[in-house]
């Protein structure tokens, strides 16, 4: 790469990101070297017609629950998650041994002994429909029932297959074998055609690192001058404070009511269900569809504040036409400490069964007219290498997910994506398109580029739905299609017409239907400037096409390939030891990752002290003697140490926070805790050791500056802010994200420093308040 500053670098590329996900220089081109793999489950040779109980009764003499999720987890495809969990298969022998158990094990049988017993459990029991016929199948014969049979003889048994008969069912299938059944499985949207065969739909992701609204009002008009958008408008935001998320719905549905577009597609902002509600008696009747990340366990959903309860609840009050709009995604579990002893895939399996369930509560009484939209989206590639690292294993997932969420009576659709530290480039990512589409998933989503500007992930830009449409024959919504006719970006045969690709074309039809006076020209020149703001804000904006009608223009395409290029360099460097010198008091403590590789491809190594680590700060608690501070500022080098070493990053922030504490009557601890190859849950981990067990009245708090992943080209890090009372602190894991709050995207370029140090006071007090 070019060296250049950052600041022209961004600039130049009109990229601007920050990651809300609990989201010296080096040889770029240098691959790290790979982790030794760990020892795998071993599965002997079964005997003939041999089943799981059988195997286990012979082999060690009585039912043992361990060794019966390790053959479910070794049946599975090689993932890195399910070998972190101790449950991938030694080799293909052993994974072939535990697959053979697994077909001549019975359905009822496997009802009967399950791997994890919760109440999402017990919920997908009591809506699944019992039928005798089915639970006398082996699962080998319910696979060849699913490749054999029509769709309408599927259909009549879907409602009597657990979600763990269904994960196991997958686990059967060759990737060719998942595409068959997929190619014949449908489950449309009520009164729609999304999710019926042949067809492929958008979900329109208009994201903003500052939750700018014309950042993202402009990405959807962005979005319908290449006519791709007929599933959703959903922002993932920066803030969820209510009145914000508020704010960007209405503006979400301004769009969508000033087209007359009320029953064809919904907005969403996914913020958490609660704040939605709440942003729904700010703005009545604007929220469109209710979104919520679920997991497969009550354990790990309340690491996203989620309860049975509570979704139940919240979706007694869609009454409308719009209901749940759900996301998941294989080792969101796990990677929240929440495994539970079993493989990913059942775990997925289990979040789809949890939807179901909602979907059936939703449609109780409900003629076919009045039927909710409940979709899902697999997320499948966000989370990162721990999960899987390869473009294989991620169209591995894709494909399992999709054929266990059709088979589930579900509309699903999917997020092909990758992390910036996964091994898979932005050519893989057009090679795992072309894998998976043939399964026919509902939908993908839409940015103007393959780079998210705020959430520092790849996924499908605008370009590649148009090149699906070339290359598969899928069709979008008709009631859409029709729309962008109307606004003539497609002719009546349904071809490009001279607006396609222009976004202020399609601004310009906007204003028209909100019978704005102006002229085309003025309205042309506004638009202008319009771009022009978003693209100083480092927001990209598509605007037509390269050779062909599904091709980035050349300049667009470069600046996305140099952007891709910056964040593996992010990703490699190491916190120079000059710079540590520089942060006043610094106690500097490791986690128990060995070097940069074994951070990034093992995460929870970074989220865990060292020995001496805990020693220094028991040190640093034990001179506090009696004087307690309130709070603790920890820093952490993250997944871009360059994030704070830039000019202008750290040093304004951290000394303008501690300013500010001091100012609001906060005492602080004198010494700064800087961690190398540091990770969230290493920041829970110092709250523990400091503030468990202290004699005080006052609660504690700890203020976790943390690089993001990178990606945005900006090098942005992030607050992460956590209070808890004393005995809470002493409770070890009893805190963690569900009771933290983060501050995104601050740099020099983005959310400024000294904008962010007011942000970080402001949310502090309120969570000091409210403990």
């Amino acid at each position: 790469m070019d060296k250049i500053s950052r600041k022209t670098f961004i600039a130049q590329t009109g990229m601007l990101g920050t990651s809300l996900v609990l989201g010296q220089g080096c040889d770029f081109f240098a691959k790290p070297s790979k982790a030794a793999p760990q020892r795998g489950v071993t599965i002997a040779m079964p005997a003939e017609g041999e089943d799981i109980f059988s195997y286990i009764k012979r082999m060690y003499g009585k039912m043992d629950i361990t060794r019966y999720r390790q053959i479910i987890g070794a049946a599975n495809e090689f993932k890195e998650g399910d070998q972190t969990l101790g449950l991938a298969a030694k080799d293909d022998a052993s994974r072939n041994n535990a697959r053979s158990l697994l077909s001549q094990t019975k359905i009822s049988d496997l009802d009967e002994n399950v791997v994890h017993q919760d109440g999402i459990l017990d919920l997908i029991k009591q809506s699944t429909v019992t039928k005798e016929t089915t639970q006398n199948l082996t699962l080998g014969e319910l696979k060849q029932f699913v490749l054999t049979k029509s769709e309408t003889d599927i259909k009549k048994i879907m409602p009597s297959l657990s979600s763990d008969v269904i994960g196991c069912l997958v686990k059967l299938m060759s990737n060719t074998e998942l595409i068959s059944v997929g190619q014949k499985v449908f489950n449309p949207l009520p009164n729609s055609n999304i999710g019926s065969k042949g067809y492929l739909s958008a979900r329109v992701q208009p994201n903003s690192p500052t939750d700018n609204t014309e950042d993202i009002t402009w990405q959807v008009f962005n979005a319908w001058s290449y006519a791709v958008g007929d599933l959703l408008l959903g922002t993932n935001p920066v803030s969820s404070e209510p009145e914000s998320v508020a704010k960007i719905e209405q503006s979400l549905f301004d769009i969508i009511s000033t087209f007359n577009l009320q029953d064809t597609l919904p907005n969403c902002v996914l913020s958490h269900i609660d704040i939605q509600a709440q942003a729904e008696q700010i703005q009545p009747g604007t929220t469109g569809v209710w979104f919520q990340s679920l997991a497969g366990t009550e354990a790990a959903n309340q690491t996203f504040d989620v309860t049975i309860e509570k979704m139940f609840f919240h979706m007694s009050k869609r009454k409308g036409r719009y209901g749940l709009y759900a996301e998941t995604g294989q080792g969101a579990d796990f990677t929240n400490g929440h495994g539970a002893g079993f493989d990913m895939v059942i775990h997925e399996a289990r979040k789809y069964g949890f939807v179901r369930a909602l979907k059936q509560e939703m449609s109780i009484s409900k003629t076919p007219q009045e039927m909710p939209w409940v979709f899902l989206n697999d997320v499948a590639g966000f989370i990162g290498p721990e999960v899987f690292r390869t473009r294989e294993q991620l169209v591995r997932c894709c494909l399992e997910d999709t054929i266990m969420g059709k088979l589930h009576g579900l509309t699903i659709g999917l997020d092909i994506c990758s992390t910036l530290h996964m091994d898979v480039t932005l050519d893989d990512l057009d090679w795992c398109i072309e894998q998976i589409l043939p399964a026919n998933p509902a939908y993908l989503m839409a940015l103007p580029t393959k780079n998210d500007p705020m959430l520092s992930y790849l996924t499908t830009a605008f370009n590649n739905h148009v090149k699906i449409r070339e290359q598969f024959g899928y069709k979008v919504n008709d009631t859409m299609w029709n729309f962008f006719k109307k606004i003539k970006v497609l002719n009546a045969a349904g071809k490009p017409t001279e607006h396609f690709g222009d976004p202020i074309w399609v601004y310009y039809q906007y204003c028209l239907a909100k019978k704005d006076p102006r002229s085309k020209a003025d309205i042309y020149a506004e638009g202008q400037q319009c771009i022009a703001r978003i693209r100083d804000r480092g927001v990209p904006i598509s605007e037509g096409y390269g050779e062909h009608i599904w091709d980035m223009t050349q300049e667009l395409d470069q600046e996305v390939h140099r952007l891709y290029e910056d964040a593996k360099i992010s990703l490699w460097t190491e916190l120079d030891p000059k710079f540590t010198a520089t942060i006043p008091a610094a106690a500097q403590i490791s986690t128990q990752s060995v070097d940069r590789v074994d951070y990034v491809y093992h995460p929870e190594s970074g989220e865990q002290l060292t020995a001496a680590a805990v020693q220094e700060v028991r040190k640093i608690k034990a001179a506090w003697a009696d004087e307690v501070p309130d709070v603790q500022i920890i820093i952490s080098d993250g997944l871009n140490p360059r994030a704070l070493m830039d000019e202008g990053h750290l040093k304004p922030f951290l000394s303008g926070l501690k300013a500010g504490l001091k100012e609001n009557s906060y005492t602080l601890s004198d010494t700064t805790i800087v961690i190398q190859h540091g990770r969230v849950r290493a920041g829970y981990a110092c709250g523990e050791v400091l503030f468990g067990g202290v004699k005080s009245s006052r609660q504690k708090g700890i203020i976790h500056v943390i690089g993001e992943r990178p990606g945005s080209g900006h090098h942005n890090f992030s607050a992460y802010l956590t209070v808890a009372s004393p005995s809470t602190w002493g409770q070890q894991g009893k805190v963690d994200h569900d009771v933290s709050r983060v501050i995104s995207g601050i740099s020099d370029t983005a959310l400024s420093p000294n904008q962010a140090v007011k942000d970080t006071l402001r949310v502090f007090n309120r969570l000091y308040i409210n403990v």
